[in-house]
Order: C-alpha cells, then structure tokens, then sequence
C-alpha cells in the first residue's frame, strides 16, 4: 500500500515485526515498571484467551506471557502501540537518540524533553532518517519511523513523506 492517507496501526505494525523481535518486545514490555495498566490488559486478553483467571496468567514465568502476547491471535492497536515502545526503548534507544540529535530535538537518553523548534519538516526528517541508514539496519529505521507515524501523526505526519517509512508499506 502506498496510500499516504491510509493511517498507519500499531498492531499492522506488530504483526509485520518478524517473531523473534516481537518476544524482544513482549519480555521488555512485561519487565517495565510503568505501564502496570496495559500489563493488566495484557494478563486479561490473555486469561480470555486462555480461559482462566487473570491471576493464573500472572503467575506465569515471563517467557510464557511474552510468548503469549508473541502469538496473540487479535491484537488491540492500544497495547501493539505499547509493545512497540516498549521494544524500541529497550533495544533501539540509540536510534531514538540519534534520530532526535539529528532534528535537533532536545531529549534525555531517547525521550524527548522540549518541544521541537519550529516545524518538523519533510525535509529534516528525510535528513535524520538519512543519517539513521547510516547506522541502523533499514527495517529497523523503517518500523522506527512508522511507530513514531502511528503513535502522533499530528506530530509527525511528515514522515508520511519520508522513503524510509514508505518501504514498510505493502
């Protein structure tokens, strides 16, 4: 799909993740200490799934829960937008910093900080992106920037426009 249009979803996103970068995903978003509320969505999708208690699926060793979410037949937009963060802070954090030191966006170790100066055009998000292909393999740039797309499009609707971000469309 090239349809610029067409809004980019986090589980679409989740689902083209090849597996092994989703367990990444699951286990760094079951070992955050934020986001209890969306663990206890998870526990619960998962228990429904599972047909047990949400107890159960706490108890779990944390591999299986990964796995569970890992295979999760219909995942809710709310939790991939989620895991996707949670994957790139716990494994792409250095692409986070480097694409908001070449925006020039201020941060503390990848989150950002202040409010971008001036607008964040077409333009400077090609050039971050450009530098991003310099260190990082493209689809990790690519589910980057369509994560960052789909999370905040007021924000970062422009990278609609960006070749990076267009090569994970279908």
């Amino acid at each position: 799909m090239t349809d610029t249009q067409t809004p980019i979803q986090p589980a679409r996103l989740w689902k083209q993740m090849p597996e092994a970068k989703r367990l990444l995903a699951a286990e760094a978003f079951w070992n955050e200490r934020e986001g209890v509320e969306q663990q206890i969505e998870a526990m619960t999708l998962i228990a429904r799934q599972l047909k047990a208690r949400p107890k159960f699926v706490q108890g779990l060793p944390l591999e299986r829960k990964a796995r569970y979410l890992v295979n999760f037949p219909h995942m809710p937009d709310a939790l991939a937008a989620r895991l996707l963060v949670s994957y790139h802070l716990a494994h792409q954090r250095s692409m986070l910093k480097g694409f908001l030191d070449a925006l020039g966006i201020g941060h503390e170790d990848g989150l950002i900080t202040t409010d971008p100066e001036g607008p964040i055009t077409v333009e400077r998000l090609t050039a971050a992106a450009d530098a991003l292909d310099q260190s990082f393999a493209p689809e990790d740039v690519t589910l980057y920037l369509a994560t960052l797309l789909s999370q905040d499009p007021e924000t970062w609707g422009a990278l609609s426009a960006v070749p990076q971000t267009a090569r994970g469309r279908d």
